[in-house]
């Protein structure tokens, strides 16, 4: 993986490997996507609070890979996952965080 091009930081696209849904989007450090490929859960680094995260480590809602692929560049992560708990992923209670449209 590039992680020089964002800063050591590279985007990760979740995406339900059932439904193809896109889930949500978050960032990936070396060591969150060493972490990820270990534990077969999504890893994040957050950049706000500057350490990693698990997906659903606290509410249950972790996200189990499936599949890892990576953009032709290798800059992007692409996260195939199955939901775990009650499969709402946002933090706003939604399956996807994609829920509003742009006017």
């Amino acid at each position: 993986m590039d992680f020089e091009k964002f800063h050591g930081l590279v985007p990760a696209v979740v995406q339900d490997d059932a439904s193809n849904e896109v889930l949500m989007v978050g960032f990936m450090n070396d060591e969150a996507l060493r972490r990820t490929r270990e534990t077969g859960f999504v890893t994040f680094f957050s950049r706000t609070r500057n350490t990693l995260w698990m997906k659903g480590e606290t509410s249950g809602n972790r996200l189990k890979v499936v599949r890892l692929l990576t953009d032709c560049d290798t800059d992007t992560v692409l996260a195939r996952v199955e939901r775990e708990g009650d499969g709402l992923v946002c933090h706003l209670g939604t399956v996807s965080c994609f829920t509003q449209e742009i006017a």
